[in-house]
């Protein structure tokens, strides 16, 4: 049984709200969501963290409980409200999945007060391996009142390879199947921020000799059964540039590991590399 944390606000630097669920006792540990999630997701990671850390699950902006993206959206706004949620809980460690792993090594590289970082699959672009060509097409779905089509559209370029060889039409009909209900509502509420993230990847293609101005020591974590065209590379490029990082595989996990199936076993590995 999940116990209910409690839900805390911060201003952003540019007068953003931003949510953040609160769960546990001992030090402080930020867990940031990727895209097509929230807080909520990581709700089952904070619990199985929560005898250890005192955990904050951060709400990005553009999702319920948090404010709009806000126009000029981009990397800076989602820094700075990680630095808010930051400044008010003291935490040094953070944890982010996917593009909330991107944003929390472009926050780390900002704040040497991050003192450990660990990131599963980040959403770090190499050589354009994650592709944006399918953004403008999506948007066009979206503005069409089409968002499983633009779901579709979605998951065709950046999904896994069994995802990637499906035309548009069958993909749309398995996500038919797939989200019904409350969690299709939810992803076609999150369809609109997830592009606006996407581009923010594209436009941090091949960015990452940024990460050597990392203070932090990284815990790059991988799923052994992920197949996403990005994350060899990038995990090989973050390693050659990162000061101080280890890599650590879970050999029967995917992409969505830390909020589907591998919640224990990547919460032992936080653990570890957290307090030791």
């Amino acid at each position: 049984m999940l116990t209910t944390p409690a839900t805390h606000t911060v201003r952003s630097a540019d007068g953003t709200t931003i949510a953040y669920h609160t769960t546990g006792t001992g030090p402080d540990l930020l867990i940031v969501p990727g895209a097509l999630s929230d807080a909520a997701d990581f709700a089952t990671l904070a619990e199985a963290l929560a005898d250890t850390f005192t955990v904050h699950t951060v709400q990005r902006r553009g999702r319920r409980g948090s404010g709009p993206l806000g126009p000029g959206y981009g990397i800076e706004a989602e820094c700075a409200d990680l630095a808010a949620v930051r400044a008010a809980t003291g935490a040094r460690y953070v944890f982010g999945h996917s593009f909330g792993g991107l944003v929390a090594l472009e926050a780390a590289r900002r704040d040497h007060d991050i003192s450990k970082l660990a990131v599963y699959e980040p959403g770090v672009s190499v050589d354009g391996l994650i592709p944006t060509d399918w953004i403008p097409p999506a948007r066009r779905f979206l503005a069409q009142g089409r968002p499983i089509d633009a779901f579709a559209t979605f998951s065709i370029a950046t999904g896994p390879r069994a995802a990637r060889r499906n035309p548009r039409w069958l993909m749309a009909a398995i996500l038919r199947l797939a989200f019904r209900g409350e969690k299709r509502a939810k992803v076609v509420e999150l369809l609109d921020p997830a592009l606006h993230e996407h581009a923010e990847v594209g436009r941090l293609d091949d960015s990452y000799p940024h990460y050597r101005e990392i203070a932090a020591d990284v815990l790059l974590m991988t799923g052994g059964r992920s197949d996403l065209a990005h994350v060899g590379a990038s995990t090989a490029r973050l390693t050659e540039v990162l000061p101080s990082s280890r890599v650590l595989t879970f050999p029967k996990l995917d992409h969505f590991g830390p909020h589907h199936k591998g919640e224990a076993a990547v919460a032992e590995a936080l653990t570890t590399f957290l307090l030791t």
